[in-house]
């Protein structure tokens, strides 16, 4: 029974694994996109989402199946359902790539933002956090994830600024409402990505340690 177990685990932890990959991708993509006005790119992140829907479905189906058929206990229940919840935040951050995608294309029909907003150092340090959680994923390492637990209060900073910026800049510039918009919306994405990546580091907190940190002082001010 425990290599039956242990097959399902083991495919698992490849479906959460392509599935981390696939999401890691498209958020830099979009992100690029954005970066060099890349409508074409911009298309590709668009398309594949139906992929990254897919693969999130299947990793659920997955868990459903061992925790019906295993019925597992202590940490090994504590990793299914530790994946099951961070199967959900990477759906969802796949989710916020192709918005931000979305907005990328509509600001390649539109003249440039000649703003010099912090977006591009926003972006930089939220796909940071995120390969940073996706690696603690794979290491199962608890310092990583409290340092990235300890970053999000940075990227809230930065998406506030970036708010206050526009908000003067449309004042300033009323014509150019709907490109600067859409900066401020790429910018709550990139906010609500780090919110994703910080969710998925308290999980993996509970995973191993088995204590739920979420809510909790301890989460920001590290181990």
């Amino acid at each position: 029974m425990r290599v039956h177990f242990q097959r399902d685990v083991d495919k698992l932890k490849h479906q959460i694994l392509a599935l981390s990959a696939e999401v890691e991708n498209d958020v830099r993509a979009a992100v690029r996109a954005v970066e060099n006005r890349d409508a074409e790119l911009s298309r590709q992140v668009i398309k594949r989402e139906p992929q990254i829907n897919a693969l999130e479905v299947d990793v659920e189906e997955n868990c459903l199946k061992i925790l019906a058929l295993h019925q597992p206990v202590a940490g090994d229940l504590r990793y299914v359902i530790s994946v099951l919840k961070i199967n959900q935040d990477l759906e969802r951050i796949g989710d916020l790539a192709v918005h931000i995608a979305e907005h990328g294309l509509f600001l390649c029909g539109q003249p440039p933002v000649g703003v010099p907003f912090r977006l591009g150092e926003m972006a930089d340090k939220s796909q940071a956090m995120l390969k940073k959680v996706l690696d603690a994923f794979v290491n199962l390492s608890e310092p990583q994830a409290h340092e990235v637990c300890a970053s999000d209060s940075e990227i809230d900073a930065m998406k506030h600024e970036i708010t206050q910026q526009v908000k003067k800049a449309v004042m300033q510039n009323p014509a150019m409402f709907e490109s600067l918009t859409q900066i401020m919306n790429i910018a709550r994405h990139l906010e609500r990505i780090a919110d994703h990546a910080t969710n998925i580091a308290e999980d993996l907190i509970y995973l191993i340690e088995g204590r739920i940190v979420r809510h909790t002082q301890e989460v920001s001010d590290g181990p």
